[in-house]
């Protein structure tokens, strides 16, 4: 009765820990959640006051498919101003969030059997939406000593003459890093001489540790031409459930695009995108704010984890708001399973400390978790606390 398509996707791999989570809050419950990957700040009021106007004004009528041309405007001067690419409003689609700016993408680009590199470990929906369109993901690993960053290398050794895309997801969901200007252009580099499109998944760009962050689209026009930069407004702002993601392509990708689009959502809620507006105008401060309190985050976990869990080791995020947890020591700990151990891990972790966290195998790594900081100082300090008194329990059982 089910498509093909459809019997083929793998459910996320962090469904049965949501699930849970949700089931024991509702039994009464108090969990530290540490597992989702949303800011814990509200929408800033700028962008409410868009919604207001909007609504005062009776703007919330059918708009232009790739999304309002004000909103547009901002989204072209914010990529100017804050990462030095130049693109007109006619290369810009606003959609319903990032994700659906990937699977406008995919869709867009991937005929069936072209293959699309993926770099492992990899955010948990590009492998399935990349299948959901008839493409085949192709997962490329990641070594620790590049701190699992893509290498020129890495795409030499793992492209055919049918690979048609790499996803690049930059700063990276789940691993923190950011790719330097030198490590963006050697990859770059390599897509464009053998023809291979890049889609430059930057949503947490502004969530930024690094001295810079480099967009793909700006090393070159060369580059820029072979690019697909995905951004969005619901980690920089933030605006989760607003749904306002974009697109800045080429002419070309960018009208297939809003010929697809057309046909399956339109465009995002009229009103969201007022918020976007406003957002986009005034949010700035608001932003710069929101990232430095994730630094402290980051920097008090780091020390809180190199003091008390010398034994996990990590790689110190340079972006985003996560933070990648190798427990590989404990695998014997868990013997032989169905499940990868990391699950296993993340479940006995909710059911007896009711602290969420992510399995790396839900990001095509096991052996390692993933914490989401986006959570007060003090909530996550007592979840890492939890987190290092269940290593201390297995480690004297085992």
């Amino acid at each position: 009765m089910l498509s093909n398509t459809v019997k083929n996707i793998v459910p996320s791999g962090t469904v049965s820990i949501n699930a849970r989570d949700l089931e024991m809050m509702d039994e009464g419950t108090e969990i530290i959640n540490l597992s989702v990957g949303e800011p814990d700040f509200n929408t800033p009021e700028p962008a409410k006051k868009g919604v207001a106007w909007a609504m005062e004004h009776n703007r919330t009528r059918y708009d232009k498919v790739p999304g309002l041309v004000e909103l547009r405007e901002q989204i072209c001067r914010k990529l100017r101003e804050e990462n030095g690419v130049e693109y007109d409003i006619d290369q810009i689609v606003v959609s319903n969030g990032a994700k659906q700016c990937i699977l406008n993408t995919c869709m867009t680009l991937l005929n069936p059997g072209e293959e699309v590199l993926i770099p492992v470990p990899y955010w948990v929906s590009y492998p399935e939406i990349v299948k959901i369109c008839g493409g085949v993901p192709v997962f490329a690993e990641t070594k620790r000593e590049n701190d699992f960053k893509l290498t020129a290398a890495d795409i030499e050794r793992c492209a055919t003459d049918r690979t048609k895309m790499l996803i690049l997801c930059n700063p990276s969901n789940p691993l923190g890093t950011v790719y330097t200007r030198e490590e963006l252009r050697a990859a770059a580099e390599v897509c464009v001489r053998r023809g291979i499109y890049i889609m430059a998944d930057e949503v947490y760009e502004r969530i930024c540790f690094a001295d810079e962050f480099v967009s793909v689209s700006s090393l070159s026009p060369e580059i820029k031409e072979m690019t697909v930069l995905v951004n969005g407004l619901s980690k920089s702002i933030p605006m989760t459930g607003w749904r306002i993601g974009y697109t800045a392509a080429s002419k070309e990708l960018t009208r297939a695009m809003i010929a697809l689009q057309g046909h399956i959502t339109s465009h995002p809620s009229t009103v969201s995108q007022w918020a976007g507006v406003e957002a986009l105008k005034h949010c700035g401060d608001n932003t710069s704010m929101m990232a430095a309190a994730y630094r402290e985050r980051m920097e008090a976990a780091v020390a809180f984890l190199r003091e008390e869990l010398p034994q996990i080791s990590f790689i110190e995020p340079k972006g985003a708001f996560y933070l990648f947890l190798d427990i590989s020591s404990l695998k014997d700990c868990f013997g032989e399973r169905e499940q990868p151990y990391s699950t296993a891990f993340t479940m006995k972790l909710l059911n007896e400390k009711h602290v969420a966290v992510a399995p790396g195998a839900a990001f095509g790594m096991d052996g390692f978790i993933r914490i989401a900081y986006a959570a007060d100082k003090d909530t996550l300090l007592r979840g890492l606390g939890r987190i290092r008194d269940l290593v201390k329990e297995l480690r004297r059982e085992w």
